[in-house]
């Protein structure tokens, strides 16, 4: 009976460890996309310190629970008792990182706000500059989600440089236009009279707004998905343990 119940808990805890392997590989995946990525979303991770500093974690974090997935797995399999001493040490340490990253993501949640992106807009957005990547983000998130500044087209009113650089000639950027499809590609309802700032022909809706709304279910599955990554591991160090004191 005993054996039974000992050959069940390996085999569960080569399972949990199977998806922590997965789950390092998908970190991986995305810390080192943030970095590679053509579009220039490197450059504007790296304008912030705080959003680069995230990234390197997010590789550091998916690359040890990659391999220690797999020690993981191994020590199981082998019940190597060297082996799963020094994955629940780690997993330990894992854990605890995880938690102190949660409670620092929650203090530091003032960088995400409205406000925040709001200033960041009025401060460096340069308009149709496609030769600047914070301002080519910006408008293809407006062209792309049909949206217009942070709050509404009034952003624009107090957006320094954009003013500056269209001598005030223009109320809204381009990007704020309704177009016809909503795409890059899509014909503008009327250039010259969005950019004279009627309102008919500009998207009255604030990026912020919108991008929440869309992105509102993938937040919520993002934190469920933290959350039952925290129990398996907490799961995963209690097979380990088990397992560690049952093997001769």
């Amino acid at each position: 009976m005993e054996g039974d119940c000992l050959s069940c808990m390996k085999y569960l805890m080569f399972v949990f460890n199977f998806f922590i392997f997965l789950g390092g590989a998908a970190l991986l995946g995305i810390g080192i996309w943030v970095l590679v990525d053509p579009t220039g979303f490197r450059e504007i991770v790296a304008a912030n310190p705080l959003l680069m500093t995230g990234v390197y974690i997010l590789l550091a974090m998916g690359g040890l629970l990659f391999l220690l997935g797999f020690l993981g797995c191994c020590g199981a399999v082998r019940e190597n008792k060297c082996l799963l001493l020094f994955f629940f040490l780690f997993i330990l340490l894992i854990f605890l990182a995880e938690l102190s990253a949660a409670i620092l993501a929650f203090i530091f949640r003032e960088h995400l706000t409205r406000e925040f992106f709001t200033k960041e807009l009025s401060k460096h957005y340069q308009g149709n500059n496609d030769t600047d990547v914070f301002s080519a983000t910006w408008n293809s998130v407006m062209i792309t989600f049909g949206c217009c500044g942070v709050n509404g087209p009034e952003d624009f009113k107090l957006a320094s440089v954009f003013r500056l650089l269209t001598l005030d000639s223009e109320e809204v950027p381009e990007a704020c236009c309704q177009r016809e499809p909503q795409t890059r590609d899509g014909v503008l309802l009327s250039r010259e009279e969005c950019l004279l700032g009627r309102s008919l022909f500009i998207n009255k809706q604030g990026c912020y707004t919108v991008i929440l709304n869309a992105f509102e279910t993938y937040v919520y599955l993002a934190g469920a998905l933290a959350i039952g990554v925290l129990a398996i591991e907490l799961f995963v160090m209690i097979f380990a343990m088990c397992l560690f004191r049952g093997i001769q």
